[in-house]
């Protein structure tokens, strides 16, 4: 059976990805019949059939996708890391190979919103893309799509989220998708960035069909990572008195975008919005004639705030501000006194960490000792596997996600999604590592902890190498 999402990339013909949301206060049938519709488009190579949109339980995406595909419509399926460990998403991927669906868009998903059971989180979306290569090394043939927010204002947001795709596509990631935006400098920017780093992963532009209600709402941020300017939200709303309630000018700016993309050298265009085959079908050909004209529609679609942060491969490197004393102390320690790699220090300690962990007494009082150390200075929560120096000394236990690999496409101006009134823990990582020319050092893959090791030692893990880690003798 072939997959004309994965045929399309590889022959370089600009293709169309669908969002199809399986919210629940949307019936199954209705997003069948709109498969139907779709699959008569022969642009459109998939459906991407939404899992936990906006944080929101919906209708089981596996069951969604097997009927679409039914229908004649190729799916791109949503896993998310938001309700299953690794072991439930490893069965999720298992049934998908059992139900012969390889398209995988993974995600970290959207802190759930409501309900009485607490989000899960056990990987990130780079430990899911880890996971699914592993499977498809296995002989499994997934297709992986991974999500990119090139709209971050902020430089600590921007450098992460390119950072953090670099870290998605060295772990096996076959496209990636941006996140909802409408600012043509922040897309070629990520293009750009991806070009000069001779990364030739396909792009797709995330084109939303924006109307009034919608507009209001991302204006304040919401779902997260999503976000209308105010110049933006007025246009939408002046639109809106038209006849039409503005239909048609949200229609015409979808097809702008795409003409840009387009001309920009993207792969494709992930339409969100609308699902209306024929207002997807208008847009196609509306885009088309507007091709040639990308240039002059790239310059229009400018609605990022005013001194927000764009990279610039010409602009001279800033000067480093001063370190933090703590991370600095703690690495010229570790210069003093080398326990990284197998040095007669590092063999005497093991020697003695082995002792203490066959003495159950004295094992414990470790536990509590260290615990003691490191909860006040970096809000250490006892995961046994500590990963405080690949991390500038920020403890990524204190994400609400857990996430090991960079921030979440939710942050706003550098602020956590799920605690809105905290900045972002990985604002500070960014931070130390550019004070200290480091930042090539955030591209280093942070495996999943072993859960097992929770509330034990990661002393004793460390020096007896039972920790999941970066590097070797990580296990």
């Amino acid at each position: 059976m072939t997959n004309p999402l994965r045929v399309a990339l590889a022959a370089g013909r600009f293709c169309y990805v669908v969002e199809l949301v399986a919210s629940a206060l949307t019936r199954e049938a209705r997003l069948l019949e709109t498969a139907s519709g779709l699959a008569r488009l022969p642009q459109v190579v998939a459906g991407s059939v939404t899992s936990y949109a906006g944080g929101a339980m919906g209708h089981d995406p596996l069951r969604v996708a097997a009927a679409a595909r039914a229908r004649g419509l190729t799916p791109n399926i949503h896993l998310t890391c938001v309700s299953q460990d690794r072991g439930g998403l490893r069965k999720t991927l298992d049934d998908m190979h059992a139900l012969s669906l390889e398209n995988v868009f993974a995600l970290t998903g959207d802190y759930p919103g409501a309900g009485d059971q607490p989000p899960v989180f056990d990987l990130d979306s780079v430990q899911l893309v880890h996971l699914v290569d592993e499977l498809r090394r296995g002989g499994k043939a997934f297709h992986v799509t991974v999500a990119v927010s090139p709209f971050k204002y902020t430089e600590a947001d921007c450098v992460y989220q390119y950072v953090k795709l670099e870290k998605k596509i060295a772990a096996g990631a076959d496209a990636a998708v941006t996140q909802v935006g409408w600012d043509a400098r922040k897309l070629e920017e990520l293009k750009r960035y991806l070009d000069a780093r001779g990364l030739r992963t396909p792009l797709l532009g995330n084109v939303y069909v924006l109307g009034p209600r919608t507009a209001e709402r991302m204006a304040t941020g919401r779902p997260p990572g999503c976000w209308v300017s105010p110049e933006l939200l007025a246009a939408v709303r002046a639109e809106s008195l038209a006849q039409d309630g503005g239909r048609q000018a949200r229609l015409e700016r979808a097809a702008r975008t795409v003409a840009v993309l387009r001309g920009l050298g993207y792969a494709g265009a992930y339409i969100g919005g609308t699902h209306d085959p024929v207002q997807i079908a208008w847009i196609i050909r509306r885009a088309d004639e507007l091709a040639p004209r990308w240039e002059a529609l790239a310059a229009e679609l400018r609605y990022g705030p005013a001194g927000g942060f764009y990279l610039s491969a010409s602009a001279p490197r800033p000067r480093h501000p001063r370190r933090d004393a703590l991370p600095r102390m703690l690495e010229w320690l570790g210069r003093a006194l080398p326990v990284t790699r197998d040095t007669p220090l590092r063999r005497a300690l093991a020697r003695v960490f082995a002792w203490i962990d066959r003495h159950r007494p004295a094992a414990v009082l470790l536990e509590h000792v260290e615990l003691a150390i490191k909860k006040p200075l970096f809000g250490c929560q006892a995961c046994g596997n500590c990963v405080l120096g690949h991390l500038e000394y920020v403890c990524p236990q204190t994400c609400p996600k857990q996430m090991r690999n960079g921030p979440c496409g939710g942050t706003d101006n550098g602020r956590c999604e799920v605690v809105p009134d905290k900045p972002c823990i990985w604002v500070a990582v960014h931070d130390r590592a550019k004070a200290s020319g480091s930042l090539d050092g955030l591209k280093t893959y942070v495996p999943p902890p072993h859960r097992q090791l929770r509330d034990t030692s990661s002393w004793i893990n460390y020096f007896l190498d039972r920790d999941s880690r970066p590097g070797p003798g990580g296990g």
